[in-house]
Formats: structure tokens, sequence, C-alpha cells
């Protein structure tokens, strides 16, 4: 386990990225969250899909509460190291792989809102079919 006073790149964090070794960095704190997937209530989608780059906005909008930023020191692990210009680049190219992994998601999951959709044509067809 990493030490709590680490100071981690953005790319030592870019590495971090799926589902069984999950690192976020939020307010330039940097948290493990590989053991907390299952049991985030938002499902552990919305996490991986803001791993391994920095998530503030992300978590910022979701309008989380004290007691979740109070769980959250229980995975903090390290600082964001700043002083790279290297970790502005990299930081880039992270919202394109977040672009990325959206598009995935949003493509994985199309299957269920089409389904619903479909039968729902098809039972209000019928029913205006009967009268």
């Amino acid at each position: 386990m990493p030490s709590i006073s680490a100071l981690y790149s953005i790319q030592e964090v870019s590495q971090h990225s799926s589902n069984d070794d999950c690192w976020i960095i939020i307010d330039g704190k940097v948290y493990d969250l590989t053991s907390y997937l299952d049991e985030h209530p938002g499902g552990d989608d919305v996490i991986v899909a803001a791993t391994g780059r920095d998530a503030t906005d992300d978590f910022e909008d979701a309008g989380h509460s004290k007691d979740a930023r109070e769980l959250m020191e229980k995975f903090y692990i390290g600082l964001l190291d700043t002083s790279s210009l290297d970790s502005l680049k990299l930081e880039t190219n992270q919202v394109d792989g977040y672009a990325t992994r959206v598009q995935t998601l949003t493509k994985q999951y199309w299957k269920a809102p089409v389904a619903v959709i479909g039968i729902s044509v098809v039972l209000g067809w019928a029913y205006l079919r009967k009268k």
C-alpha cells in the first residue's frame, strides 16, 4: 500500500484506471477507490469512467454529501504532484480518454432504453387497434 504522505504524478495516477486498480484525483488529493467500487451508491461505472484523472468537477457536480466527503478520507493515499509541466499535457490527454470511456458506456447500455421504447410503441399500437 502506498504511503499516505506520497506525491503522485498525473502519469502515475493514470496507470491506475481499471476496475481492478482504480485511482482518482479530487481537489489535488489522490484516492484509491478500488475497494469501494461495489459499494458506491451511484454504481461503479461512474467512478470507473473518471479513473486515472482529475475528477474534481465530476465529484462536485454530483453534489456529494458531507458524509461522502468524510468517507473519502478512508481512501486517501497521497497528493497530486503538480510541479511537473508534463502533468498538464497528460491531463489534457486524459479528457480524451474520459470521452472514449463515456462513449463506450453509452454504446454498452443502449439496448434497454430502445427495448422500453419499442415495447411501449407496440403496446400503444395494440391498445389503439382494439378501440
